[in-house]
C-alpha cells in the first residue's frame, strides 16, 4: 500500500560501497563502517545537513543535483572551514537507501539511553 501525504520518517541511511551514512531530519548523526560494522565516532560528514546529489556519468561527468541523492549518485555535503571557506564533501556512489533500524538508531554514539 503506497503512503499518501508528506514523508513523516526522520531517520534515513545511505549505504555505500564502505560505509553507511546515517541521517536524522537530513544532518548526519552517525557513520559506520560496513566491514567491521562499528560506528566511526570521528568522521567528517558527521553533523553536516545533506546538500544534494551528484549524478556521475560514464564519461567522468559530474553534475551536482539539489535534490536528495538517488542510488547511483553520490552524497554532497558542505561545511565550513574555521576560516569560514566552504569545503565540499562528496562519497562514493549510494548502493541503497533504507530506513534504519531501531536498534541501530540507540547505538548512534552520544544517543542518551533512558
Amino acid at each position: 500500500m503506497e503512503q499518501q501525504g508528506s514523508e513523516r520518517r526522520i531517520h534515513k541511511v545511505y549505504i555505500t560501497r564502505n560505509t553507511e551514512y546515517h541521517l536524522r531530519n537530513e544532518v548526519c548523526v552517525a557513520v559506520r563502517d560496513r566491514k567491521s560494522r562499528s560506528f566511526r565516532p570521528a568522521h567528517i560528514a558527521l553533523n553536516l545537513r545533506l546538500e544534494g546529489g551528484v549524478k556521475i556519468f560514464a564519461n567522468g561527468a559530474l553534475i551536482p543535483n539539489i535534490k536528495r541523492p538517488e542510488v547511483g549518485d553520490a552524497i554532497f555535503f558542505t561545511r565550513l572551514d574555521q576560516g569560514g571557506d566552504e569545503k565540499q564533501i562528496v562519497t562514493s556512489r549510494v548502493e541503497q537507501i533504507d530506513r534504519p533500524s531501531k536498534r541501530d538508531v540507540m547505538l548512534y554514539p552520544g544517543k542518551r539511553r533512558s
